[in-house]
């Protein structure tokens, strides 16, 4: 890697510069979705703060934007998008950190529950390493990272304590809608009935069995579902990256460029070509995260 380069918020020694750099990631967006839908009160605040209704597209993928940019920008482009996350929020009035607690927690969640159920392998302890790397995400979105959960561990506990608020309630069913039927083109209204509609079901049948029954929908065979899961993945994935990545907006190959070829994520190299790192301090000040990328002694894919 080039030593002057800004690695940014991760770097490419990290859990999310791998995973995050995997076709299955939208799927798993898809899913937070569905996850984030049964808070009421969070539900209810984008329904009545955000362009969802009007512009459901660019909201989606306004927020993948902001995703690519946390994992592959540089610090600076990270700290001004998390900013006007934040700025964006207050003006809002949906700046409660309960509400945004949960969003995040349900973002992470699916990016992780996912990630493993489609095969990629990571260890218990690389999962933990995630969820804490996230952390620095919760502060630029106006969450103070100590109280955001770091294992995977804490993350259950959260979802066991925020469990009897949640409600599939007119708003969910009204996302619900949105994401079984999505408002398209009529040119596209038939790659919507073939392709949309079995990633969106296929997103929400890898939901955790208190959200199924929440919907009022049994939850399908989990074997079922992961075996569907894997095969989707695996169709994906054979798309080549460096097409996938040539997508707007380029956020993997800008960070290649920026910090070499040699930085290339991939969650199935064994062993990576780079040793994960400790997780770097997330209550240190914006800038001071990316100073220590190095030095752990974990490699990808290997057990702890």
């Amino acid at each position: 890697m080039r030593q002057d380069a800004d690695p940014g918020l991760f770097g490419p020694r990290s859990v999310t510069w791998q995973v995050h750099s995997d076709p299955v990631m939208w799927l798993a967006g898809i899913r937070a979705l569905w996850l984030q839908a049964l808070h009421p009160v969070a539900v209810r605040g984008v329904m009545i703060n955000s362009g969802f209704r009007q512009d459901p597209w660019g909201r989606l993928m306004r927020t993948a934007d902001f995703v690519g940019t946390l994992s592959y920008g540089t610090a600076a482009a990270a700290e001004a998008a998390g900013a006007r996350v934040r700025r964006i929020h207050r003006l809002l009035g949906v700046d409660d950190p309960e509400l945004l607690l949960w969003v995040h927690c349900a973002e992470t969640d699916s990016y992780l529950a996912v990630a493993r159920r489609s095969g990629i392998p990571l260890t218990d302890a690389q999962a933990d390493r995630y969820v804490d790397e996230h952390r620095t995400s919760a502060r630029l979105v106006g969450l103070d990272p100590a109280a955001v959960p770091g294992t995977t561990a804490a993350l259950a506990a959260y979802f066991d304590a925020v469990r009897p608020r949640l409600a599939a309630g007119p708003d969910a069913r009204t996302v619900e809608e949105f994401l079984r039927r999505p408002p398209v083109k009529p040119v596209l209204v038939p790659a919507r009935e073939v392709i949309w509609r079995r990633v969106a079901a296929l997103a929400y049948d890898t939901l955790p069995p208190y959200a199924h029954a929440l919907y009022g929908r049994p939850a399908p065979p989990p074997e079922d579902v992961t075996h569907r899961l894997r095969a989707t993945a695996d169709l994906l994935r054979r798309v080549p990256a460096r097409l996938r990545w040539r997508l707007p907006p380029r956020h993997i190959l800008r960070a290649m460029d920026r910090l070499g070829p040699e930085t290339r994520p991939d969650p199935y190299a064994y062993p990576a070509p780079y040793p994960l790192s400790e997780p770097a301090s997330i209550l240190e000040e914006p800038g001071k995260a990316q100073e220590n990328d190095g030095g752990g002694s974990t490699r990808w894919g290997t057990p702890d």
